[in-house]
């Protein structure tokens, strides 16, 4: 059965005034076109400056779009944009809010800006998801990094939105926060919140995402699966340990590159579509050394992401 996209963005442009005479107006988006299906964890990718943040904005109310459409839960920003809000919860790479409010206040307030009744405010269900309501009467200033991280998910949440847009939320945190943050997300997203994620952190999306748009020069470049986008990279690596101490690195026409890491151990990397693993390990030998270990890695979403964007 169809479901209509979560969101839905077509041919969207954002152009900046020019930054000075006789410059050029700065397009940050270049007619991007895109759905997020409904009900899975989406990742927007692209190296800084990509225009990632700017269409986060676009779907926040906060800029103005140039030209193009975008539509959030069926409701097209610009004709519907109270309905268009409601279904969004956007958590900013910024920790932004009162620091003289505590964290039951925060959300409460929130609750209040978006005209939900008194008795209607789920901020206890919130704080406890969140696991701060022992910190609800603490002043927010008070809260570590981590807790405050947690309470802009619950704050974008108080609407109860069905997707929810976390921009960076793991940017210069520490492992055991991005793991305890990460559960919070996978709940949510059980719960039936579709999930849009930016992070520069690729090991993380590989793990988190079911499909992946990566951005660059404000254009799209790739949309699809997140397994089928894996799968699009070219290159294999082989390590190769050989019988006796290596002369020198290997270098044959099928490799891209091949680099001595340990005396007698080879790294070789190598495009798919030219060569077969057999065929690396034959060369190998053809140079008269005897093979003693073998191990392979599959390329990963980094090694995509460098081939697409050219961020070497």
């Amino acid at each position: 059965m169809y479901s209509p996209p979560a969101i839905r963005i077509d041919n969207l442009v954002k152009e900046y005034a020019s930054p000075g005479p006789g410059e050029p107006p700065k397009l940050a988006l270049k007619g991007v076109s895109f759905d997020v299906p409904q009900g899975g964890i989406f990742g927007l990718l692209g190296p800084n400056g990509a225009g990632k943040s700017t269409l986060i904005n676009i779907l926040a109310g906060l800029v103005t779009k140039t030209e193009g459409s975008a539509e959030i839960w069926g409701f097209d920003i610009g004709e519907n944009p109270r309905n268009a809000k409601r279904s969004i919860g956007i958590v900013p790479q910024e920790i932004v809010f009162d620091p003289f409010f505590t964290p039951f206040e925060v959300l409460e307030n929130q609750g209040g800006f978006y005209g939900i009744p008194k008795s209607e405010r789920r901020s206890e269900e919130l704080l406890r998801a969140v696991h701060l309501w022992d910190k609800r009467d603490a002043y927010a200033r008070t809260l570590s990094g981590g807790m405050k991280r947690r309470l802009l998910i619950a704050k974008a949440m108080v609407h109860s939105p069905p997707i929810l847009v976390l921009d960076e939320p793991t940017a210069g945190v520490d492992v055991e926060l991005r793991r305890q943050l990460w559960e919070l997300v996978t709940e949510l997203n059980r719960e039936g919140v579709t999930v849009v994620l930016t992070t520069h952190y690729l090991e993380e999306a590989e793990q988190l995402c079911d499909r992946i748009a990566i951005i660059n020069h404000g254009e799209l470049i790739a949309d699809k699966p997140t397994r089928e986008l894996v799968g699009m990279a070219r290159e294999k690596i082989v390590a190769v340990t050989v019988d006796k101490d290596l002369g020198g690195p290997i270098m044959e026409e099928a490799f891209t590159k091949a680099e001595v890491i340990e005396p007698r151990r080879l790294e070789i990397t190598y495009d798919r579509d030219k060569a077969s693993a057999g065929q690396v390990l034959a060369i190998v030998q053809s140079h008269g050394y005897a093979i003693e270990d073998v191990t392979t890695r599959e390329a990963d979403l980094e090694d995509v992401f460098v081939q697409l964007t050219g961020a070497g």
